[in-house]
C-alpha cells in the first residue's frame, strides 16, 4: 500500500489513526491539515470536486501507518459565485510519527518526485526541528509571502473544558444542530459565512459520511428571521477525549454581535457532555488576521503550536 495512488476514504481512516497516536504523545507535532478533525473536514468536503488532483503515499511499520504524504496537485475549482479559480502550485499535507522521523526524507523525496517543475509548498510544525532541517536540506525555504503581516500560516490553539462560561445569545437568536435544521440550512450557513466557497450540497454529504461527523455536534445559530447566522462543526476524538472546531464561520450581516463567542461556548458544553476534556481550534496566525485569534482567546484558547510555511520553486529541480 505504499505506492502513489489517489487518496481514498480508507486512507483517511488510517491517517486519522496516526493523528490520534501522535496527538497522544506530541500534539505540538501534528502538522497543518493532519489533525483528526481537519483530515475528516478536508476529505469530506473536497474529494468529490478535487479528489482527482489528490495523490498520496503511505509508509507502514508492520500493520501500523507511521507516515503519509497527501499532495494537492495543480487543479481548477469552481466557486459558489460562479467564478473559476486555477490553483497552479502544489501543496503537501503530511505526518510522520516521531518514532519514525527518519522517514521525513522519504516523504520529501516522494513529494518532489510527483511535483517536478511545479512550485510547491508545505507547512511543517514549527516545533519539529528535525523535519525543518531536512526540508531545508532538500532546498525548501521560508515562504516570505506566507510569513508576511497577512500571511497564510496556521496557529493551533487549545484549552481544557473546565470552568466553561454559559453562552448568551442576543434576543430572538437560538442554537440549532444540523440534525434539527437539516442539510439545506447547514450548507447555506457555511456558504454565507465563507463566500465565495467551493461548498455544495454534495460536499456536505461527503462531510456527513466521514467519521467522526455527528449532526448533534454540528451547531448553528438561527436568527429571528430564520437565517442561519453562524455555524461550526466539532470533531470528537474519543481516544484522546479531545474535540476540534473546524470550520467556524459567521454570516457577514451578523458579525460583531457575539454570536461566534456564544456558539463556541455552547459547542464546548456539548463537547464536554459527549466525553471531551480538551478542545482545539486553528486560526490564521499572522498579525494581519487578528479577528479569529481574538475570538478564540476570548473564550480561553491559547496557542499550542504553529506552522512554518516553506516553499520551493519548480526551477529548483533543474
Amino acid at each position: 500500500m505504499d505506492d502513489s495512488e489517489l487518496v481514498t476514504a480508507a486512507d483517511v481512516r488510517l491517517m486519522q489513526a496516526l493523528a490520534q497516536r501522535v496527538t497522544a504523545v506530541r500534539p505540538d507535532l501534528v502538522n497543518s491539515d493532519a489533525s483528526y478533525g481537519e483530515l475528516a473536514w478536508n476529505w469530506g468536503k473536497g474529494h468529490g470536486c478535487e479528489g482527482e488532483s489528490w495523490l498520496r503515499r503511505l509508509w507502514f511499520s508492520g500493520t501500523d501507518l507511521v507516515a503519509w504524504g497527501w499532495a494537492r496537485l495543480p487543479h481548477r475549482v469552481r466557486l459558489s459565485d460562479g467564478s473559476v479559480k486555477d490553483v497552479t502550485s502544489a501543496y503537501l499535507g503530511y505526518q510522520v510519527h516521531p518514532g519514525h522521523s527518519e522517514l521525513v526524507d522519504e516523504v520529501i523525496e516522494w513529494y518532489d518526485g510527483v511535483t517536478v517543475g511545479v512550485e510547491r509548498t508545505v507547512m511543517p510544525s514549527a516545533a519539529d526541528e528535525f523535519a525543518l532541517r531536512r526540508w531545508a536540506a532538500h532546498g525548501y525555504e521560508s515562504d516570505p509571502a506566507a510569513l508576511g503581516d497577512t500571511g497564510s500560516w496556521t496557529q493551533l490553539n487549545e484549552r481544557d473544558l473546565t470552568d466553561l462560561e454559559q453562552p448568551v445569545l442576543p434576543d430572538g437568536f437560538r442554537f440549532r444542530t444540523a440534525d434539527e435544521a437539516g442539510p439545506r440550512a447547514a450548507v447555506r450557513a457555511h456558504v454565507d459565512a465563507w463566500a465565495p466557497s467551493t461548498y455544495t450540497a454534495e460536499a456536505y454529504e461527503g462531510v456527513r459520511r466521514t467519521p467522526p461527523y455527528r449532526g448533534d455536534l454540528h451547531v448553528l445559530v438561527e436568527a429571528p428571521d430564520g437565517t442561519m447566522a453562524a455555524s461550526t462543526i466539532m470533531w470528537l476524538d474519543e481516544a484522546n477525549r479531545t474535540a476540534e472546531f473546524e470550520p467556524v464561520g459567521t454570516h457577514p450581516d451578523h458579525r460583531r454581535r457575539g454570536l461566534g463567542r456564544a456558539m463556541l461556548l455552547h459547542g464546548m458544553h456539548l463537547a464536554r457532555e459527549a466525553g471531551a476534556r480538551h478542545m482545539t481550534v486553528a486560526c490564521l496566525g499572522a498579525p494581519g488576521h487578528p479577528e479569529a485569534r481574538g475570538l478564540y482567546y476570548s473564550v480561553g484558547f491559547r496557542e499550542l503550536s504553529r506552522d512554518a510555511p516553506l516553499i520551493k520553486s519548480g526551477g529548483r529541480d533543474t
